[in-house]
């Protein structure tokens, strides 16, 4: 059993795999995407948001939640950066803390599809057959909805809760990953490393996660990333329409909803949140446009070949 494990690795990895899994590093695409000036432009807004967030408590000069009648809709100062807004909040601390729930669901969302659809895709087209049949047709019916009609009908079903905007949005992303990791998983399963794999006797489970998962890792890579983008805005859109994080809890879509009734009196209420939205949006697009053209196997070789001259 032992001689037969160590031909098994052997075979498997002298096999045809692709090459973004057989020749090169697993440091290469993070060396290529710090050497991306858009990459890194991109890194450093999702690095300044992130840090923003986890340190609200200390760059926040306000509660976000004390109101004080007297100070409503003051303009920016040196006292507050960002202004008031109607009932006397500091929009700058409520900006700070908004974007905690923004980077909660963005994440939280999409790890919850990764869990629940990467499984489901790849043993859907590993396996095929009937399951494979059930599996299409669930994910056909759920995509013919569009995934934030779907969120809003989960959230309105069950409650405005936060893990609850967490999991509907990111079961109504569910769909897309099953497709991309099925679609990929179709294409490994064919190669002469999994055939030589189940000549030696490897288990189902065995091929899936030695030889399977890793070489349709970087397509899921790419689409979590711009997943995460779509999420942040599906999460402000729920909450722009009063159903994802409640008041008097600060998100980016509240903060601009309560802004567009004086987007004419105090237009910074509606402007700075919804700045702060787009840029994260940009940003997680930016990085998610670069690692799709890092993580493309033509562009590794040649980038793998380059540095070893």
């Amino acid at each position: 059993m032992l001689d037969s494990s160590k031909k098994l690795d052997a075979i498997a990895s002298k096999a045809e795999a692709p090459e973004i899994a057989r020749e090169q590093p697993s440091t290469l695409w993070c060396w290529m995407l710090l050497n991306d000036l858009g990459a890194r432009v991109g890194l450093a807004f999702i690095l300044f948001i992130v840090s923003a967030a986890a340190l609200a408590s200390i760059i926040a000069g306000y509660d976000p939640t004390d109101q004080s009648v007297v100070n409503a809709l003051l303009p920016p100062s040196t006292e507050h950066w960002f202004g008031t807004d109607e009932y006397g909040r500091d929009v700058f601390s409520r900006t700070v803390y908004g974007a905690r729930p923004a980077l909660i669901v963005g994440l939280l969302s999409v790890a919850f599809s990764l869990a629940v659809g990467v499984p489901l895709g790849m043993l859907a087209g590993f396996k095929g057959g009937w399951l494979d049949t059930v599996v299409t047709a669930i994910v056909d019916t759920m995509l013919s909805f569009p995934s934030l009609l779907m969120a809003l009908f989960i959230v309105t079903l069950i409650g405005t809760s936060l893990p609850v905007v967490i999991c509907a949005i990111g079961l109504a992303n569910v769909p897309v990953f099953v497709r991309l990791a099925r679609s990929s998983t179709l294409l490994v399963r064919e190669l002469d490393y999994v055939a030589a794999s189940r000549t030696f006797g490897a288990s189902d489970f065995r091929i899936i996660v030695q030889h399977v998962l890793p070489n349709i890792i970087s397509p899921l890579i790419v689409m979590a990333t711009l997943s995460i983008s779509g999420a942040i805005t599906s999460e402000a859109s729920l909450s722009f329409l009063g159903l994802g994080i409640q008041p008097p809890t600060p998100s980016w879509g509240n903060l601009i909803r309560d802004g567009v009734h004086a987007i004419l009196e105090a237009p910074w209420l509606a402007l700075i949140p919804g700045l702060c939205l787009t840029v994260s949006v940009l940003a997680f697009n930016i990085v998610g446009d670069a690692l799709r053209d890092i993580l493309d196997p033509r562009d590794l070789a040649s980038s793998a070949a380059g540095k070893g001259q």
